[in-house]
């Protein structure tokens, strides 16, 4: 079984801290009152990069100094948020970053990616093509190929829960959206290494549910599409590694659609004017649609970032 030391976590996030300081966690008293309980949200939207993933990239990425001083640069596949973490992180070293994405990508991502230093490339219809394409890159062109789920992602990304549980220790319930897994797992891994009891529950789009459908099969299952806004939550395949962690230390698993995601998008605006993309309103989503099971209870939401293109976000608002 995974799992991470409290010691190793300290480590990750003083290494975090130097380079972005630790992200807020709020109980929003309208959220609270709309959802007739306590609602911690977590602020990833508040990062350097906008999303949680940069955490995982600064360690990352002094892990790969470490273990390979030779490495000349980086190549990974994303739909934007790890893909701007690692041009962050690889830049700040003198690294080469290539980042793969699929073909009508997040344009406001792509451009954020090239401004930390990245070069973006676009391949093929979704993040399954990108990752085929990020893997022939590497060797075409002698690049560490950055997989979307590591040892050390997960680490930096467990600064992000160490904090959460360090101002609120008494959580009944802690929402994570998923993608390739790396925030769950890290929720997972600190609440296990504190000894709290808190529940862990992911969510998915109804729209790319195959983490779900793992998890309530106990086998990994592959669907054949993942056409979700909500393009953090956009994965056809869990990471068999991530399923391993989450399939065991999760209570459950919850599918949210484009709508409700949608919907919590507002109500993040509404009660506390923050921004939220579709992943990063999914946790919200699936508190909305559980509102008599969390009623009295506390909880919280990791608002895992806020990177949304103003078009699609001018259109949601309306």
């Amino acid at each position: 079984m995974y799992s991470l030391t409290r010691d190793e976590i300290e480590q990750a996030a003083r290494q975090v801290y130097q380079v972005m300081p630790a992200t807020a966690q709020y109980a929003w008293p309208l959220l609270g009152q709309r959802m007739g309980c306590t609602v911690w949200v977590k602020h990833e939207n508040h990062t350097p990069t906008g999303a949680f993933k940069v955490r995982g990239g600064i360690t990352f990425m002094h892990w790969l100094k470490q273990t390979h001083p030779d490495v000349k640069g980086i190549v990974t596949a994303t739909r934007g948020n790890h893909g701007q973490s690692l041009a962050l992180a690889a830049t700040a070293l003198g690294l080469q970053a290539l980042i793969v994405v699929p073909q009508g990508n997040s344009v406001e991502k792509n451009s954020a990616m090239r401004g930390f230093g990245g070069e973006v490339v676009e391949c093929g219809h979704d993040f399954e093509d990108a990752r085929e394409e990020a893997a022939r890159l590497a060797q075409v062109h002698g690049l560490y190929l950055v997989p979307p789920f590591h040892t050390e992602l997960v680490k930096g990304v467990a600064t992000y829960a160490l904090e959460l549980f360090n101002a609120a220790p008494d959580l009944d319930t802690v929402y994570v959206p998923i993608g390739c897994g790396s925030g769950i797992c890290a929720v997972i891994a600190v609440r296990d290494a504190l000894g709290l009891k808190t529940e862990v529950v992911g969510v998915v789009s109804d729209a790319a549910a195959a983490a779900k459908l793992s998890f309530d099969s106990g086998e990994i299952i592959e669907t054949a599409s993942a056409n979700t806004f909500a393009d953090g939550l956009a994965v056809r395949r869990p990471i068999p590694e991530a399923f391993a962690v989450y399939s065991s230390g999760a209570s459950r698993i919850v599918a949210v659609s484009d709508s409700e995601v949608a919907e919590a998008m507002r109500v993040y605006y509404t009660d506390t004017h923050n921004l939220a993309e579709g992943a990063g309103a999914a946790a919200l989503a699936a508190v909305m649609q559980e509102r008599e099971t969390v009623k009295g209870r506390k909880v919280a939401v990791i608002l895992s970032g806020g990177n949304i293109d103003r078009a699609v976000y001018a259109r949601v608002i309306q």
